[in-house]
This record gives C-alpha cells, structure tokens and sequence, in this order.
C-alpha cells in the first residue's frame, strides 16, 4: 500500500520485521526524534484518524415495523379493516391487539443494540505518549498515524500496530487477538518469521493488546482499521445477520396457513352467494369467518412466549439467551465448532509428571513419578510407584521443584473465606504453566521460604525464538553466598545448552545417550498430549557480572522434566458422547498446538478415528475452498488459527448444508461467533466483544452446557409442533359451522361466529398452547438426530392429523352439543330452520363453543406426547397444563354467565347440568399409545467416521 506523501512508502510493511531500526525509521520516513506536528497533521488526513469505523446497521425504527409487517401481521391488520367495514368493531380490536401485543413483545425480547464494534472501541486507549519533534508529549490515541514514535509502559493498552525500536523485558498479553492467555516476550532485534503467525513475531506488537511488564519504544506503522484490531472489527461488521431456522420456518408457517385460510374464505365466499340468498356484503362477512377460523391468531404470541419460557429453562442450566431465536437455532444444530482452553478443560494446569534422571545396573534410565490431585488446590502425593516422596527424602526431587518455582512470576492465592457462600477455590496471579510448577512444589512439602527466599539478580523473560526463561538468585551457602542460574523452556532448546546432568546426588556429564533418553521421554509425554517442560541450574562464578542472555544460558546442568496438561472438566465426556449419539459433530478449533488439541480430543471422544487430519492456520491458508470442504467431510482438527481461519472454517461448514455453533471468548472469536448460527460465548472468561457478537452464554464457560442447552432447543422445537397440532385441531369445529350454513342455504344456523372463534383462539386456547410450549424434554430426545432443514413444522402428517382426526371429533362434539341444547329446549324433531337469534340460540351457541373448549381439554393431554401413552406421562411435571385448563374453563364461564361477555362475544348462559355433557367429551380426543417405532429414524448411538455417521461400538 503506498501513498504520494513524500518520503512515505508503506509497501514494505510486509517484510518491516527483518530490517534493522534504522531502515525502518528510513522506511516510514520518520526518525528517533519523532515527526513533526506538521508531518503528523498531514499525514492525519491521509492516513485518517486512529478509529474504528462502524458501518451503519438497519435503523431502530425499521426493527421495530419489521414485528408488524411481516405476512401474518398483514393478513391480521386486513382482518380488522374488513371488521370495520362489516361494523363489527369489537372484531377488529380484538384482532388489531394481537397485532399489537405480538409485535411489541416480539420486538422487546428481539432488541439488542449491536455493540461488538462499541466493545471493541473501550478496548483501545484514549491517549498516548508520543515523540514529536524530540519532545515526549500526550496526545489522543486517535491522532496517531504511521512513522510516530509511541512510548509503552507495563499496564499500558496498545493503541496501533507498531514495530519494535528497543525494549526493556517487555512482554505483551496478546489474548484479544490470540485467545491465548499467556503473555509474550518482545524484543527489538530484526527477525526472520519464517513458520511464525503475525502475531507470533517478537518485534512487533498490535493494537488491542497490553503490555504485562517492562517497557519499550515503538514506531507505528498501522492505525485504524489497518490495524489487525481494526480487521477483526471488519470482520465482524461484515458478517451480515440472516433469519435463523425458526425464523425461516415461521415464514413458511405464515405462507401455507395464509394459502389455506384465503383460498378457504374465497371458496365459501362463493358457495355462500350461490347457495343461500345473503347479499355480497353478507357473504364478504361470511368468507372472513372462515378466514379467521383459518388463520390462528394465537400461534405467533405462543411461539413467542414459547421461546421466553425456554430461555428461562436455559438460564437455569448455565445458558443465557440473547436472541429469541436462537433457543429453536440450538435445536437443529448439527456441528459445534469448539475451541479446547476453559470450555473443554477445566482452564487449570496440572503438573501429572515428573521425569528424574537415574541409572539401574549399568542403564540408563529414569524415574517416571506420578502426581496426584488436579488443579491449583495444593493437594495430592508425589507418587515413585507405590513409595511417597517428598522434597525432603529426595534431593534430585528437590532441585528439580526448587528450579521450576523460582524461575517463576505466578502467584498461588488460597481461598477467599471472607466471602460467605462462595466456593472456596484456589487461584493465580500470572501464566498458569508457572503456577502448576508452584502448585507442585507445594505438594512435595516446599515451603514458601523454599521458593521465594532469595534475592532475584537478574531475569531473562521466556522468548519464543530461544524458548527459554532464566532467574539469576543471590542465595546463602555456608561461605557466604553464590549466584545461581535457574533456567526452565522446552526440552530440545535447553538440552542445547546444557552440558552435565544431575543424576540423583552427583553431577555427570551430559552424554549423548542421555540426550537420546531425554528427547524419547519428551516425545512420550507428548504423545499423551503433556506439555513438558525441562528444567536445569548453573552455579555462577564469585566474580560473575554479566547478566546477558549469552553469558547465563550456557554450560547448564540438566535436572529433569515436568509434564503438566489443562485437565479435560470430568462432565465434557457424558455430553460428548450425547453429541454423538444426537448426530452432532464437534470440531476443535484452537490456538493451541495440534498434538495436545488432539490428545485432548482423543480422551474425551471427540475424535475416534487413528489419525485425524491436523490443519494448521498456516496449511489452511494455502487451501482451496473445495480442499477445505473435502476436508471438513472427514476427522479434523484445527490448530493455531487465526480469527479469519475460524470464520472461514464456519462458513465452509455452513455452505455443506451444516446448523453450526461456535464458542469462543476472544476478541479474536468475534467474527466466528456473529457468522455461526449460533454463537456461544463464555460467561466467566469472555471478553465482552465475544459477549456482544454472541447469541448465548454460558455462565459456567462449560461445554457440557451447550449441550445441555441443545437439549432444550430440541424440546423447544417439539413443543411448536405440539401447540400448533393443538391450535390448528380447533380450526375444524370454527369451521364446520360455516360449511353446514353455506352447504344447506342458511338452514342451519352458523353455530360459532367470527367472535366465537376469536374467543377460542385468543381466549380459552392461549394459555393452554402455552403450557405445551412449558413441556420438559421428552426422554429419548438426544439419541435422535438433528432435525432436517427440509423437515418443516407444518406438515402433512400434521395437517391430517389436525384436521381429518382430531378437528372432525372436535366438530362432532361442537354441533352436538349445539343441537343437544336445542333438542333439550323444545326442538327435539327439527334440525334445520333453527332459529338464527334469541335466547335459545345464544345458549346453544355458548354450548357449542363449551363443546371446543372441553374437547381441547382432552387435545391438551394428546399432545403432550408422541412417543408416549398419556399414562406414561408424569401428571404434575408440568403444573403449567392445570393452569391452563383453569384458565380456558374460567374464561368459558365468563363468556357464559357474565351479561358484558354475552354482549360482547354473542353468546347467553345455560344451566350448569349442560357441563356434564361437555365433560363427557373430554376421553374423545387422547389417542392410544403410539405404535412402536414411531421414531424408528433415529440415530442412536452414533460416531463421525470417515465414510460419515456410523453405529458405535461398545467394545
């Protein structure tokens, strides 16, 4: 990228890690003195402010009309206006508030401001110390450009990406950007990155991040969105907001509900003015009739509350929702894209080995000792078979605990008992590699005098080009004191630089053979997914003084090896298994290294296969599309990505017809989070931009909790085909009265009206659907397969099953009992030319809507249940289904007996022996146990294979 700023060439940034300091200055046409305030000012305007820039998102107000446009909404608000032209204003408000009351609802569950790109914004700083014109000066961070020369201190927040110019034992937490926790050494001198990430390069350090400790100067060479921070913030900006699957389906819903209720009002519109002799007008009336029977006023409201109900179940098993939506989105998810640190493990390193040098008959060997206890609690054996150790039986023991905790800067802190009704817990101030090493030593019977009490000379910060970290102490030894070198980092680099080894009492030269045998149970311990690390000392001379990395890191004593590892959460393999035997996949997608990321998964059954397929950040970059998809069709596991990589990983996944959920809790994570159907972010450990772009979180950061959480989605999604088979059976009964009008010319009078109707669908049917939609998960929920996209909640099974089953007995019940009220009054011998109006016909009217509400009494315990007999079904478990036939029956009485609803509504009471026959009708509707096999399609049981899902095996 160039500019026509003279001096100014920025097309070397690529390769600005390799050049010494002062090409760099030379580069970006700056110097150590700083730019000029004109330079800087000129350079502002083509550079632009240090901001990030946010794209302008749908209006609020265009959110809003969106719950009150949409085809349903439509249809209800054309609904009213014919209600007012047939002067049939009490029709019209009824329908016009659930319009209303929907929409309002739906828009204040639904509303949240998109605030990724706010959080990202308070990560950067406000202000910075800059060099200009050789005066050290403050200015806001946002007039930065590239060529200033910017001051970093410990605690500071980096404002822009920069290069390196010198450094005093800085290190950078990068975990914005990396997700990894661990701070990193940086230095000044030139380096050639080959096989390292951006951020992986020591000489450069990158908006959004922190300095942990030391200091430095920097030359900025990228602001705003430039900036690596600024390109997680595009990414995000990017990722557009697309329906969810409920929310497709509901537009499905509304498009066959709308076809059927139209086409049934135009058809009766039709055979009313030809059969019977009502005007047009009164046929306009007739044919809304059966449109409102058609259309079911209360499904949107209960689908809404539904998904309310199901949110708070979720928050009750660690899931927040944020989004309405995204509970039924959790139900059809088929691949989970998982990172491993904290959602798979317990986020706590654990030393499990440790590896002494000894020699037993003339061979070399080594004493492999087994630790005991798991996280930072303190607690636990040193194992040597079946001999306990401890530091004071054991000296090589010793040296090699006493070496790993004092070249260290973790803190181990006990538990808070001041805070009552807490769990007491022990925790860590610092890299959680350095604390497993104190929690150790600890265990082995060091105290803390052992550790800390000498005087630190020097230190030498652990550096991703030497993979080492050094501590010089002043110690006291019987003739006064000595300086001792205690240097700790991976095995291969230390052995390097290592001479002599300790072998129990005795120090000896370190061999080749003995390098071989180190090297071999390095690799051994790696392969079960340890990281190990090696330790080693070096007693300086009397007069030592240079306290260089050359002149320490050199002639060491090798001591021995610690094997620690980030224990899987003892629950993570129960809800792996349940994946599986759901159909869902899980694919790791981490930061870390791809032998531990798949030892990991290997122990908790993620993978099953010999040899998954390992792709780095780095191999993925030089993929195809059609590689990547070829790839995500077998075993694979993705380490050292990028935020990019993630994203691209979840779209591949997508474009293969996949519902995907991803966790994260970086800044990194965000754009994977906003473009997964479901973003699951971390509770505890998230950052709040991977909050904002998520659509969940989990209060416990644990995995067992999305599924968990898949398991109520599930449910949720049965729930909406049980209240809507339940609303949709009573569309028959409010519509045979119509049919029976129309088909013998008004010789039957129309037993439920258009406010009948709209009083069961809004009245007497509401609460019930809502308990439906409050049913737990049926057992046997997660051994079935997540559900096809193809696979729509209306359905013709359901359709029949409504209409041709249950709707017809409810008809029969309704015009039964309509007819039985006339028979009992005097009209034993005539079942045509009934009387259209009076008392007698306001009574029967009111007895047929009885019959519905009665007979939907027993719809409700038919539908509580596919796959069960209603015998088999726990009673109580969901108090919710007594309240709503509380609810129904006193909405019927008021409707019946209260002079105001008679008016209203069109209806007038009957005495209370005509309960005994609505009553009898309640047995009509639940049917008998379904056959076996109904869910005979089910995966039970199931693993990812190669070739793609495949039976597991137990043995």
């Amino acid at each position: 990228m160039s500019h026509n700023l003279e001096g100014l060439d920025l097309s070397f940034i690529q390769k600005i890690h390799e050049l010494p300091v002062n090409e760099v200055f030379e580069g970006l046409a700056s110097s150590p003195e700083g730019l000029t305030q004109e330079e800087a000012e000129k350079r502002l305007v083509v550079f632009g402010r240090n901001v990030l820039k946010e794209h302008k998102g749908k209006p609020l107000y265009k959110k809003f009309l969106a719950n009150f446009t949409h085809l349903m909404a439509i249809l209800l608000w054309v609904g009213g206006v014919v209600g007012i032209i047939a002067k049939m204003p009490q029709l019209a408000i009824a329908i016009w508030m659930v319009n209303i009351i929907n929409g309002a609802f739906s828009f204040w569950q639904e509303f949240r401001a998109e605030k990724a790109t706010d959080a990202l914004k308070k990560i950067l700083p406000t202000t910075s110390r800059v060099m200009r014109e050789s005066t050290e000066i403050r200015i806001p961070a946002e007039e930065l450009v590239p060529g200033d020369v910017i001051f970093l201190a410990e605690g500071d927040s980096i404002p822009v990406d920069c290069r390196l110019i010198n450094t005093a034992e800085m290190r950078v937490n990068q975990s914005t950007l990396t997700g990894e926790s661990r701070p990193v050494s940086r230095s000044a001198e030139p380096i050639i990155a080959e096989g390292l990430t951006t951020t992986e390069i020591p000489n450069l350090v990158f908006a959004g991040t922190n300095v942990a400790a030391g200091s430095g100067k920097a030359i900025v060479y990228h602001t705003g969105m430039n900036t690596a921070f600024g390109k997680i913030a595009q990414l995000t900006q990017d990722v557009g907001e697309e329906l969810s699957p409920l929310q497709k389906e509901m537009k499905s819903v509304t498009k066959i509900v709308t076809l059927i209720a139209v086409l049934t009002g135009v058809i009766f519109f039709l055979l009313a003015i030809s059969l019977t002799k009502i005007t047009l007008a009164e046929g306009f009336i007739f044919s809304l009739g059966m449109i409102v029977a058609f259309v079911p006023e209360g499904l949107l409201p209960t689908v809404t509350l539904a998904l309310a109900m199901g949110t708070q179940r979720m928050a009750k098993r660690h899931a927040l929702i944020k989004k309405l939506s995204a509970v039924e989105t959790l139900g059809c998810t088929n691949v989970i894209c998982t990172d491993k640190t904290g959602t798979l493990t317990q986020n706590e390193m654990t030393v499990r080995h440790l590896w002494l040098p000894s020699i037993s008959a003339g061979e070399l060997k080594g004493r492999d000792l087994f630790v005991e206890g798991t996280g930072y609690t303190p607690v636990g054996n040193i194992m040597d078979g079946q001999a306990l150790l401890s530091i004071g039986s054991d000296n090589a023991l010793r040296q090699l605990l006493v070496t790993g905790g004092r070249c260290n800067n973790a803190r181990l802190l006990a538990p808070d008992n001041t805070k009552p009704g807490e769990e007491e817990r022990w925790s860590v101030l610092g890299d959680p590699t350095e604390a497993a090493l104190i929690v150790v030593a600890q265990k082995a019977g060091s105290k803390s005098e052992d550790l800390n009490g000498s005087q630190i000379m020097a230190e030498m910060p652990f550096d991703s080009r030497r993979k080492l970290m050094s501590k010089v102490h002043m110690q006291r030894v019987d003739n006064g004191f000595s300086r001792i070198a205690y240097v700790k980092g991976a095995p291969k680099e230390l052995l390097a630089q290592c001479s002599q080894i300790l072998i129990k009492d005795r120090v000896a030269p370190l061999t080749d053979e003995w390098r071989i045998k180190v090297i071999e149970q390095n690799d051994a311990y790696a392969r079960k997914g340890l990281r190990v690390l090696a330790m080693s000392q070096r007693w300086l001379p009397q007069d030592f003084s240079d306290y260089s990395i050359e002149s320490i890191e050199t002639d060491l004593t090798f001591i021995g090896l610690v094997a620690m590892m980030d224990p899987p959460r003892p629950e993570v393999l129960d809800a792996v298994i349940k994946c599986h035997d759901a159909g869902i996949r899980i694919v790791m997608i981490t930061g870390d290294y791809g032998l531990t990321a798949e030892s990991i998964a290997r122990d908790i059954g993620i993978v099953t296969s010999q040899k998954p397929r390992i792709i780095t950040g780095f191999e993925l970059e030089t993929m195809s599309e059609e590689d990547l998809k070829l790839a995500l069709k077998e075993e694979v596991i993705f380490a050292r990505v990028a935020p990019e990589h993630k994203l691209r990983v979840v779209s591949a996944l997508q474009e293969l017809g996949n519902i995907v959920a991803v966790t994260g809790d970086g800044v990194n994570d965000a754009p994977a989070l906003k473009k997964a159907d479901i973003g699951v972010a971390m509770g505890i450990s998230g950052s709040d931009v991977a909050k904002e772009a998520a659509d969940m979180i989990l209060t416990d950061d644990n995995f067992a909790s999305i599924v968990n959480a898949v398991e109520e989605g599930r449910g949720v999604y049965e729930n909406i085909k049980r209240f809507t088979t339940y609303i949709f059976t009573s569309n028959t009964p409010e519509a045979i009265p119509f049919m029976l009008f129309a088909f013998t010319a008004g010789r039957i009078p129309i037993a439920l009206n258009v406010m009948h109707v709209l009083a069961i669908d809004l009245g007497t049917d509401m609460v019930p659907a809502l308990a439906l939609g409050a049913e737990p998960p049926e057992p046997g929920l997660m051994t079935r397969p997540p559900r096809k996209m193809k696979e729509h909640i209306i359905t013709p099974a359901l359709l029949a099953r409504a209409y041709l089953i249950l709707g017809p007995v409810q008809s029969l019940a309704a015009m039964s009992a309509f007819y039985f009220y006339f028979w009992t009054n005097g009209y034993a011998f005539t079942w045509i030319d009934l009387p259209s109006s009076g008392p007698i016909y306001l009574g029967a009217t009111a007895m047929a809507l009885g019959a519905v509400v009665f007979t939907q009494i027993g719809n409700l315990f038919a539908q509580r249940s596919e796959s069960r007999s209603i015998l088999k079904i726990p009673f109580f478990n969901n108090s919710l289904i007594w309240i709503g036939i509380a609810s129904e029956l006193l909405v019927l009485l008021a409707i019946v007996y209260m002079p105001a609803m008679n008016h209203f509504i069109g209806t007038g009471p009957f005495n209370f022996k005509y309960f005994l026959f609505l009553m009898a009708w309640i047995p009509a509707l639940p049917g008998d146990e379904p056959a076996d096999g109904i869910h005979s399609n089910h995966r039970a049981g199931l693993r990812f294979c190669p070739e793609g899902w495949a039976e597991r095996t137990l043995f």
